[in-house]
């Protein structure tokens, strides 16, 4: 089972995507923001992280480059009410761009995705 790290500071989407990923079967921690990320993302090992760029007192893309910076590999999925992220060269890092809906059909298509690419081929 796939475990997913969510970080975003708003309460009702954490809920959202740990109920939804959880019923389709991954392990969902969550974060309420990029304090102590990177320690947060050494202890728990996640498999992917679901990334909010606009929240209080954090850039997502600051957060995403520092994710890379220590975890290359590590898939991330941004995800954000706003598509003018996507033109951001620091975006390109991320494995996917999900733009925030309650219909959660495309981010669990990019999770997949990003997990599937991350396995590494035998």
């Amino acid at each position: 089972m796939a475990k997913i790290l969510v970080v975003d500071d708003e309460e009702h989407i954490r809920l959202l995507y740990s109920e939804e990923l959880t019923e389709a079967g991954y392990e969902v921690i969550t974060a309420t923001d990029g304090y102590r990320l990177i320690e947060r993302i050494d202890k728990e090992k996640p498999d992917l992280v679901i990334l909010d760029i606009k929240m209080v007192g954090y850039n997502g893309l600051d957060l995403l480059q520092e994710i890379r910076n220590k975890f290359y590999n590590l898939p991330v999925v941004l995800c954000t009410a706003y598509d003018a992220f996507k033109e951001d060269i620091k975006s390109i890092a991320a494995d996917s761009y999900v733009i925030k809906s309650f219909d959660l059909t495309e981010l669990k298509k990019k999770i997949a995705m990003a997990l599937e690419a991350s396995i590494p081929s035998s």
